[in-house]
């Protein structure tokens, strides 16, 4: 039987705004340790340590028994998994991590419209059209204005492109989990697949590119991976799944937003990455349109109450 599931509160803010911090300055993280450590190096490092830990976890409070009847699915969504972290990787190289933060977070959208084709019981409502409809005017603005047309910068254009396949990468990876056994299965167990079919991955990447070889153990390079390892990868993604359990997800979802907010935030006054006006009237949009999409209720009630409605 399902647990109920309650509006968010005062301690649920708190926990958001915390995880929103944590997963806000993982973009910086990764750029700022690139030089000593290839990303996708730090990606397969963060994967492999967090896969032990939940790994350990299972043991603890079990869950292999449902390995056999849900591998299938678990292969496929580490395997995307995977690839939004090489998008991720490669990407950073090639744009700043305020660009990557608002770009990840396209991944609602994407996850929308395949559970909308997949999944009658989820089509789209109205108000969620109008809301990937903003979300795509706010990518086209945030490409055509990021940089100067004068001085067309293509190296940040492709890791901006990079950072919309990576959430698209992420959206997908959320569209098997919904679609499949793994919808059912313990949510440890779905996390480990996603981590070390990722892991195995993204080091057989770096191994074939070479980047295996680009590491230096700084102390800022273990501090990112460490990072990355046990804060985000292990600690802040159970925390999200216990808090998913327990209160309602639209209520979540806009808390979530706070993330590419901390981002670009992260990125500006940590590395003092630039950013142009269309780029910010671009994110503008393209949150204002992740809002509409998965927090399509909460949104309804919020037009409702303005109008005076019931």
């Amino acid at each position: 039987m399902s647990a109920t599931r309650r509006s968010a509160d005062g301690f649920a803010l708190q926990v958001m705004l915390g995880l929103c911090l944590i997963w806000g300055v993982q973009q910086v993280m990764i750029k700022w340790a690139a030089p000593d450590i290839a990303p996708v190096m730090q990606a397969a490092g963060r994967s492999g340590i967090s896969a032990l830990l939940v790994g350990l976890l299972i043991c603890w409070k079990g869950g292999w028994d449902q390995v056999s009847h849900t591998w299938r699915g678990g292969l496929l969504a580490g395997a995307l998994f995977g690839l939004e972290f090489f998008f991720i990787s490669e990407g950073l190289q090639l744009t700043t991590a305020a660009h990557m933060s608002v770009f990840l977070y396209t991944a609602p959208i994407f996850t929308a419209l395949g559970v909308h084709w997949l999944l009658p019981s989820e089509r789209l409502r109205p108000v969620q059209w109008l809301g990937i409809f903003l979300a795509f005017v706010g990518i086209a603005v945030a490409f055509a204005g990021g940089v100067s047309w004068d001085n067309l910068d293509h190296r940040m254009l492709m890791g901006d492109a990079l950072g919309v396949l990576a959430g698209a990468s992420w959206g997908a990876t959320t569209v098997v989990v919904r679609a499949s056994r793994l919808s059912e299965a313990p949510v440890t167990l779905t996390l480990f697949y996603q981590l070390i079919v990722g892991f195995v991955g993204l080091l057989l990447i770096a191994v074939l590119s070479g980047q295996v070889t680009h590491v230096s153990l700084t102390t800022v390079a273990v501090a990112s991976v460490l990072f990355q390892g046990l804060v985000v990868s292990f600690f802040s993604y159970l925390t999200w799944f216990w808090l998913l359990r327990r209160y309602l997800a639209a209520n979540l979802a806009v808390f979530s937003f706070m993330t590419p907010l901390f981002g670009v935030t992260f990125g500006v006054v940590l590395l003092g990455e630039d950013l142009s006006l269309n780029f910010v009237i671009g994110a503008v949009l393209v949150l204002l349109g992740i809002t509409f999409v998965s927090a399509e209720q909460w949104v309804r009630r919020r037009l409702r109450r303005a109008l005076g409605q019931h």
